[in-house]
């Protein structure tokens, strides 16, 4: 599970100091999701600039132009690809009718046979995320009609984000987290695959108190933000035959789960549980008591949160007649 973040800058009233906080404190924040490599890509003199190491977002210095109105990052926690070999990072170059850069949150299973489908030539990159770029390219476009096709033909999990040398940011929202915010009086997008990772970032660089609007992006969406802050939107239709990781994917029999009711969604979230250091058990009870499975996931990047969450859960077991849970008391949004 990785992490994007990001903002996008039309109101010109930010210095570039403190932009280049926002971008570093954004980063830095991001690392609950993936320490494995970090980058980042920015618009320079219209051409796409990308940089990104195989290294925690901490231990490189990111540096932006003066005149820079985008940022589109990524901290990656590999799964397919090595991480050394810098080119398997995000975010990847792509052209099309405009070039532009892509990171991807998320798995995609059937990439193998989108390669052989769609007849799409065979990349030196081996991580599957870059299918969807090869996607686009072969569209000839990068607009929303070229990513709904390209989101429709996914099986996985994703939220995929692209910036294109025109400065215009793109989000490709499935079934994984996504959090946008828009300080009006700044004229700033700011967005983040947690409100954790956003919470953390804004509290650094002293943006917490300041007003701004929660943009919500529901999964089957598309937004795009141009470099003058209009924002349009679209929608896809959701493939729910592949979500996340299933049996044939990676060796693991979700057998045992079917009985008691829970989707493959939620079976990934069970199983994944160990990795993040907390019991499968606890995963049940947190899906028992009606968290939904995007929440339970925002929960496994912050520690504070997944045990308040569970505290309150096993409350309920306690006393029944508690009154239900609202994910903003926790969170404060």
């Amino acid at each position: 599970m990785c992490a994007l973040f990001g903002w996008l800058d039309c109101g010109k009233i930010l210095s570039v100091r403190v932009l280049k906080k926002l971008t570093q404190a954004l980063a830095n924040a991001a690392e609950e999701r993936g320490t494995d490599a970090s980058g980042i890509s920015y618009i320079k003199d219209n051409h796409v600039t990308i940089y990104k190491r195989p290294k925690p977002a901490h231990k490189i210095k990111f540096r932006i132009p003066h005149d820079t109105g985008a940022v589109m990052g990524h901290t990656r926690f590999a799964t397919q690809g090595d991480a050394e070999i810098n080119c398997n990072n995000h975010p990847f170059y792509g052209h099309a009718d405009v070039d532009f850069a892509f990171a991807h949150n998320g798995v995609i299973h059937n990439y193998h046979s989108l390669h052989t489908n769609e007849q799409l030539p065979k990349p030196k990159i081996e991580t599957d995320s870059y299918v969807a770029v090869q996607l686009i390219e072969k569209s000839g476009k990068l607009d929303m009609d070229s990513l709904k096709s390209m989101a429709e033909k996914i099986r996985g999990s994703f939220v995929f984000t692209a910036l294109d040398q025109n400065q215009t940011l793109y989000f490709v929202k499935g079934s994984n987290p996504l959090c946008l915010l828009y300080f009006e009086q700044l004229g700033l997008y700011v967005y983040a695959s947690t409100e954790s990772i956003m919470k953390t970032a804004l509290k650094r660089v002293g943006l917490h108190k300041t007003k701004c609007i929660r943009i919500k992006v529901e999964e089957g969406e598309i937004i795009s933000i141009d470099r003058n802050g209009f924002l349009s939107r679209n929608e896809f239709n959701v493939q729910d035959d592949f979500r996340f990781y299933n049996k044939w994917n990676i060796g693991i029999d979700y057998t045992e789960y079917f009985d008691e009711g829970y989707n493959e969604h939620e079976q990934m979230l069970i199983d994944y549980a160990k990795f993040y250091g907390f019991d499968e058990e606890d995963i049940m009870i947190l899906l028992d008591y009606g968290y939904t499975a995007d929440e339970i996931e925002s929960f496994l990047s912050d520690t504070n949160l997944f045990y308040e969450a569970l505290r309150i859960a096993l409350a309920e077991e306690d006393d029944p007649d508690q009154m239900g849970f609202d994910l903003c008391d926790i969170c404060g949004w």
